[in-house]
This record gives structure tokens, C-alpha cells and sequence, in this order.
């Protein structure tokens, strides 16, 4: 039976939906590394500042960047994801609030990691059925700050208003990727601070994911 409602939900993964030990700040360290290395950053960059999706793109855009270096890039980060989410758990009301939410909207992931790991994690943790489409970065043209994927998930319903759409993240680049979007953003655990800094405005802050549930319902009678 096709369903009949028009909204939408996007979740982030890693600290939204899955505790991730993906060793981000060991990911950074060795993207840059490779950079500094080949000639595409300065060995002084303070790298540490960046996330490492925005690393990856500022390889990507040089115009020292190689098939051959990307390709040695995206092995280690990929390396790194399938470490950090072996054996993954979930979120804490994950499932119960994914059955809730199964019952009126679509739901869709947005992830930076690689379509196969995130895949084995949403299958390994058993919330894979949960969602219509896993939208990972082979998807997308630009990493998440960029709205590329918010854009990509928003073509698959192109006759539903922005309104419709509403993003789940922990970090602020799903905030930045949904406000640039121009989908409405709940920061889960989010960082304030980061989230200021960034021009990151969520339309609201919660702890724990069954709070997600009372405000979507008070969004909807505004």
C-alpha cells in the first residue's frame, strides 16, 4: 500500500542515530597528512580546525589533486569509518522513536561516510528498514556542510514544499547543509557554541530522541 502522507524526515547517523567511534580526529590527522605530503595544503595548516569533510574538499578542489590521491584518500577514510562503526550501537530511543516516526513521514539518512559502511551499520544495528533511502556520500557532489545532499534527497520528492522537510544532526555542518538547504534543523546534543559560530540556527535543541517526538508534534499544530 503506497503511503499517502507528504513529509519528510532526515536523519544524520554517526551521534544522531548510532554512537560512532569513528576516529575522527585520527581521520583529520591523516588527511591532511597525505595533503601535506603531495603538496596540496602548507605543513603549518592548522588542520585541526577543520572537520574532516571540509579537508577533503579543499583536496578536492586543489589543482595538485591526482585519481591517483583522492583514491589513496578515500581508502583511509574508509578505513577508518568501517573501524569506527564495527560493532555499533544505537542512540538510546532510537528504534521506539523510529517506529513512531515510520508511521507518518518518510525517512531518509544523510551521511558523509560511505555507502557501504553505513549500510552494514544500519543493517548491523537493525534500523535499515526503517528508512527509504540511505543517502551517503557517493550521492552527493559535496560533503556535508554543502547542502548537496539535502538537495539530492529533496529531487526525490520535488513536488513537496521546503516545509515539508525537517533534518536531525548532532553537528553543525548538518545544520549548515540543511539551513543552506533550506530544510528546518533540530540539533540533537548539538554543541551551541559551534552551532553560533557556524550561522547555524536550529529550530530547536534536544537531549534525548524522544523529545524529538513532542516537537515535531508542536511544530505541526503551529
Amino acid at each position: 500500500m503506497s503511503k499517502s502522507y507528504t513529509k519528510g524526515i532526515i536523519f544524520d547517523m554517526d551521534n544522531t542515530l548510532l554512537q560512532s567511534r569513528i576516529n575522527f580526529a585520527g581521520m583529520k590527522r591523516a588527511i591532511f597528512q597525505l595533503w601535506a605530503d603531495n603538496g596540496i595544503v602548507e605543513p603549518t595548516l592548522d588542520w585541526e580546525k577543520y572537520t574532516a569533510s571540509q579537508l577533503i574538499e579543499i583536496g578536492r578542489k586543489s589543482e595538485q589533486m591526482t585519481s591517483e590521491l583522492e583514491q589513496a584518500m578515500w581508502e583511509a577514510v574508509t578505513a577508518i569509518e568501517k573501524e569506527g562503526m564495527h560493532g555499533a550501537v544505537l542512540e538510546k530511543h532510537a528504534v521506539e522513536v523510529l517506529d513512531r516516526l515510520k508511521e507518518n513521514y518518510y525517512l531518509y539518512i544523510l551521511t558523509n561516510n560511505a555507502y557501504a559502511a553505513a549500510e552494514e551499520a544500519l543493517n548491523g544495528t537493525g534500523i535499515a528498514p526503517y528508512f527509504n533511502e540511505i543517502v551517503a556520500r557517493e550521492q552527493m557532489t559535496t560533503l556535508k556542510p554543502s547542502p548537496s545532499g539535502i538537495h539530492y534527497i529533496r529531487s526525490r520528492k520535488p513536488e513537496w514544499p521546503v516545509s515539508a522537510w525537517t533534518m536531525i544532526g548532532d553537528s553543525w555542518i548538518d545544520g549548515k547543509a540543511a539551513c543552506d538547504g533550506q530544510v528546518a534543523f533540530i540539533a540533537y546534543q548539538g554543541n551551541e557554541q559551534d552551532m553560533e559560530q557556524n550561522g547555524v540556527v536550529p529550530k530547536a535543541y534536544i537531549n534525548d530522541l524522544k523529545v524529538l517526538l513532542t516537537v515535531l508534534e508542536e511544530c505541526e499544530q503551529r
